[in-house]
């Protein structure tokens, strides 16, 4: 069933807020699985100027988060370590759908260097013998000479056999997975059925209109190698048979489940979201929906960077008003806004200047800071801030 878009733009997105658990966050310890079953997974990433991008997602969807809540869920086996679209949490019950990629890796598909056998044979028969390890616990048997990815030989073989599934992370020490035998980690009774495309394209579109509300074949097989195809068929299939209806919105032909349509309260908080969030990972889909042309800089040279290394995208409900290029100095207590930059509209908004304060101050308390300073803004903002949102910072604190 083709049809037009059934709610007005600001409710889809009201909905998506809510889809995404930004809107209606949790409040107990068990959130942190509950978002991580709802979004499907939370990408890992090893930047710390501020704290990690799995807990800052998890943070802005749990109340009074902790990130010792996600080292508690790995340890307790209710979520595991794999490739969504990138490293990332994912929930156990979703386990046997991470066998696809692992199959498809077994059987000779390259994940990023060409696998070796004898170093992966030496290091899982020391797992086997000696239990968990981590690549610093192999002697260095080669010369870095390369970038960061330049590899041991050692890393080289866990990382293929843990994407081939062979071994699976029970923790983490200092960044770095400490891996032991699948056989060893895996909880009894985990369905370990390997599924066929057919439900694979299945499981990604179940996934991913769950939390994103509608979706296009790309959105839905985004980075996931040789499923496109799969996916814009069963979504046609699906389509046709009335399970799915399809509608166009602005060019775009995408896909919704016409039971998700409940329209939730509308959402009215300032959202600082990290670059790795679930809601704008995929930029296109964030600059159709939401009209922000925003790109992540830590992978551009300092020189050439427009904005800043860590920039935050921060929202306004639904609104998208601005970025901040965010560091933490933790030793001192301090959360620098490196650069700042508002919309104008929203500056002499009494709601939004009050909002924006409490996200700065609950956000600078999450990095462990006590104090925020505006390091670079344009002057009129730079004034506004010192004037409307630091005396307000100020009276949090004290």
């Amino acid at each position: 069933m083709t049809t037009t878009l059934p709610l007005s733009s600001a409710e889809f997105l009201q909905l998506l807020l809510a889809k995404q658990q930004l809107s209606n966050p949790q409040s107990r310890r068990s959130g942190a699985l509950q978002v991580i079953e709802q979004l499907g997974y939370v990408q890992i990433d090893s930047v710390n100027v501020v704290e990690r991008a799995h807990h800052h997602v998890l943070f802005n969807r749990v109340k009074n988060y902790q990130p010792k809540w996600l080292d508690d869920l790995l340890e307790q086996k209710q979520i595991f370590e794999y490739w969504s679209h990138a490293a990332a949490f994912l929930p156990m019950r979703d386990f046997r759908f991470s066998l696809y990629r692992k199959a498809q890796l077994q059987q000779g598909q390259k994940h990023w260097f060409a696998p070796d056998h004898q170093q992966m044979r030496e290091v899982r028969a020391r797992i086997r013998a000696e239990g968990p390890l981590k690549a610093a616990d192999f002697a260095k048997t080669t010369e870095a000479s390369g970038p960061w990815w330049d590899w041991q030989p050692a890393k080289k073989a866990l990382e293929q056999l843990f994407m081939q599934g062979e071994l699976m992370v029970v923790r983490r020490e200092r960044f770095q997975k400490v891996l032991d035998l699948t056989e060893r980690v895996l909880p009894a009774g985990t369905d370990c059925r390997v599924p066929d495309e057919r439900e694979y394209a299945q499981h990604l579109i179940e996934r991913f209109l769950q939390c994103h509300v509608a979706g296009t074949a790309a959105q839905i097989s985004y980075l996931r190698p040789g499923m496109k195809a799969p996916v814009t068929h069963l979504l046609k299939e699906l389509a046709h048979g009335g399970v799915l209806h399809n509608f166009q919105y602005q060019g775009q032909s995408y896909y919704v489940d016409p039971t998700q349509w409940q329209l939730p309260a509308k959402a009215t908080q300032v959202y600082l979201l990290n670059p790795f969030d679930n809601l704008l990972i995929q930029r296109q889909r964030l600059q159709h929906w939401f009209g922000a042309d925003y790109q992540l800089e830590i992978y551009v040279p300092a020189e050439k960077r427009q904005f800043g290394y860590y920039s935050l995208p921060v929202f306004y409900g639904t609104a998208y008003v601005g970025l901040m290029d965010v560091k933490a100095q933790r030793d001192q207590g301090v959360l620098l806004l490196q650069h700042l930059q508002l919309a104008p509209l929203w500056l002499g908004k009494s709601r939004f200047v009050q909002q924006f304060a409490k996200a700065l101050q609950t956000y600078a308390r999450f990095n462990g800071c006590t104090d925020v300073v505006l390091v670079r803004a344009e002057p009129k903002l730079k004034h506004w801030f010192q004037n409307e949102i630091s005396p307000l910072l100020q009276r949090e604190a004290g």
